[in-house]
């Protein structure tokens, strides 16, 4: 079993609360129809989807692209772009033209702001990027992809923070910062890797305890850092799915 820190409050605070799907990113559309064609299926309990062209909106505008984000927003899911912070040396200028593209092209509904990064100096050039974020797109819905816990500090720039983005091995084992608990489960997401189909109900047990309410799950695996693990549908898609949503005892 897990080690788990004693989290009364948002434990109960969870229970009531709807734990959905956050996609990272799935390959070309072209490459992987099966993936992008289940993502539009009805009552798929979605949070969103990141659309990431070429580690970014690309350099034109791709047709097929358009149609896989007009196909989600069509049955109320909501695009993200995908913009990459180079964990805080990413420079603004650039980030700002991607997200124009993004924003003039496919018509996206937020960002997830891959290699955010985490330690308190930063956090003042962070909230700068998600100011203009904002300016440009008043209601986007902000992702910071952390992948650990960051100062507590960025969670008043972000609609949400993955605080946790690696492999089962960790995951299983991991410990929740204490802060979190001043802040409901919608606020977080947790993307895991290379977890087995019979330690599923396991892994969405952490994912509640710790206080997720977004969460990506698959029993793919990075293969030494050479595969994105989180590039196609897990092998238990379908149980997943039916699984989302239910009370999971704890």
């Amino acid at each position: 079993m897990p080690h788990l820190i004693d989290r009364t409050g948002p434990a109960h605070a969870l229970a009531g609360a709807t734990m959905g799907l956050g996609v990272p990113g799935y390959a070309h559309p072209l490459l992987a129809p099966v993936e992008w064609a289940e993502l539009s299926r009805p009552e798929t309990p979605l949070h969103w989807v990141v659309l990431n062209v070429a580690n970014g909106p690309g350099d034109r505008p791709d047709p097929h692209c358009l149609e896989a984000a007009g196909r989600l927003s069509n049955v109320g899911v909501r695009v993200l772009g995908h913009l990459d912070l180079c964990h805080g040396t990413r420079d603004f200028g650039e980030l700002v033209s991607d997200a124009h593209r993004y924003l003039d092209w496919y018509r996206i509904d937020g960002f997830l702001l891959h290699r955010a990064p985490s330690e308190r100096a930063a956090l003042p050039e962070t909230r700068r990027i998600a100011g203009t974020l904002r300016a440009l797109l008043p209601e986007a819905h902000l992702v910071f992809g952390h992948g650990t816990h960051p100062y507590p500090g960025y969670a008043e720039s972000a609609d949400q923070l993955v605080t946790f983005s690696g492999p089962w091995s960790e995951y299983r084992w991991s410990q929740v910062a204490e802060w979190t608990a001043d802040y409901p489960p919608e606020r977080f997401c947790h993307l895991v890797h290379g977890v087995p189909g019979g330690h599923l109900e396991e892994a969405l047990r952490v994912a509640r305890w710790q206080g997720a309410g977004t969460i990506w799950f698959t029993d793919r695996t990075d293969r030494h850092g050479t595969v994105d693990p989180f590039g196609a549908l897990p092998g238990y898609w379908d149980e997943i799915v039916s699984r989302i949503g239910r009370s999971v005892s704890e």
